[in-house]
């Protein structure tokens, strides 16, 4: 099965990068990036070290309800292309553990799908829960429970 693998919309980041509040009401904040842990969630691609972060509250669903987590995420600062592709990007398979979980069309969370599973096992893990036609979508989340992406059927 392929997979539709996509960073958050270009336009939310638009509007967060020209000062917009984040879904906890207020602007992003500017950091330094530290390490090697730093993966924006518009490109998908790691923030390097000593460039600039937006660190923001997000929340990926487009309404308030139960299952609607908010929580931190990072940007790059500076410009960067959205992420769109079949697959997850190579370094997801350094995620160990990584958080997934399926979501039913009425965006809440299918406990049937939910599992941690190792980065390498990400596709596939992706694949098995999109193969039940009642899934919408996933989420893959980092063992904090960061936002990671959103994963659909290709």
């Amino acid at each position: 099965m392929k997979l539709a693998v996509r960073g958050i919309p270009s336009e939310e980041v638009d509007r967060i990068r020209r000062g917009g509040v984040d879904a906890n009401g207020q602007p992003a904040l500017t950091r330094i990036a530290e390490g090697v842990a730093n993966p924006c969630r518009h490109c998908l691609g790691l923030i390097e070290e000593g460039e600039e972060k937006l660190v923001l509250s997000h929340r990926p669903f487009d309404a308030l309800h139960p299952y609607a987590e908010t929580g931190p995420i990072f940007l790059h600062k500076a410009r960067c292309e959205r992420y769109e592709g079949e697959a997850l990007p190579a370094w997801f398979a350094f995620m160990d553990p990584a958080l997934i979980r399926g979501y039913g069309s009425d965006d809440w969370i299918r406990y049937d799908t939910g599992n941690v599973v190792r980065g390498a096992e990400l596709t596939a893990a992706c694949q098995r829960i999109l193969s039940d036609d009642t899934i919408a979508y996933a989420h893959i989340r980092s063992k904090y429970n960061c936002f990671q992406c959103r994963v659909d059927r290709g």
